[in-house]
């Protein structure tokens, strides 16, 4: 992901300006990443693959922006997750898909200012849980969406990123047992 992309430096901006208002990095990354999605969506006209590399580019910018003003990783990928979610108006089995690209690209782009894989994966699975109900989905199943994709992401990055994800998911997290659906192959 190049942090040059318009998409990036405009979140990015976005977010440290909002944080450093505010001091709220959840509530700074729902506003900042629901209007920029909105902004995106009115211009392609539909989600698809121009909404897919769009969230690919705003996670960029919100993990970006949050770790320069030194916000929590996890508060910022959990606005993430609930702002793409508002800004997409995705439901059902569409919520699922973006639930889970875009843990999946905070986790990713968590990874590439070296930050904490675990509070990412963790932050991205409480913004799904948050969103669920507004999205159609149980809170169970909005929290599976998001460790899939926190999962994928982090073994595509190596197999110590898959353990500490992993590990981060065990267990349960805002009162929901997080359950990703599909088999993982073992890195060991």
């Amino acid at each position: 992901m190049s942090e040059s992309h318009p998409i990036v430096t405009s979140v990015k901006n976005g977010v440290v300006s909002a944080v450093k208002g505010t001091g709220d990095v959840a509530k700074a990354v729902v506003d900042t990443v629901a209007g920029t999605f909105e902004t995106v969506l009115k211009d392609t006209g539909k989600v698809g693959v121009a909404g897919t590399e769009a969230i690919t580019h705003i996670a960029g910018g919100v993990i970006h922006g949050a770790t320069e003003v030194g916000g929590d990783v996890g508060g910022a990928a959990k606005g993430t997750v609930i702002g793409v979610l508002r800004g997409t108006k995705a439901v059902g089995t569409e919520a699922v898909s973006t639930i889970s690209h875009t843990a999946g690209s905070v986790v990713r782009s968590t990874a590439e200012v070296g930050g904490d894989l675990g509070k990412a994966a963790t932050g991205a699975v409480e913004g799904a849980i948050h969103s669920a109900k507004d999205v159609g989905l149980s809170a169970e199943d909005a929290a599976s969406a998001a460790g899939k994709g926190a999962i994928e992401a982090a073994g595509k990055i190596g197999s110590s990123a898959g353990e500490t994800v992993r590990n981060a998911l065990t267990g349960t997290i805002s009162g929901v047992k997080v359950v990703a659906k599909e088999p993982f192959k073992s890195t060991t």
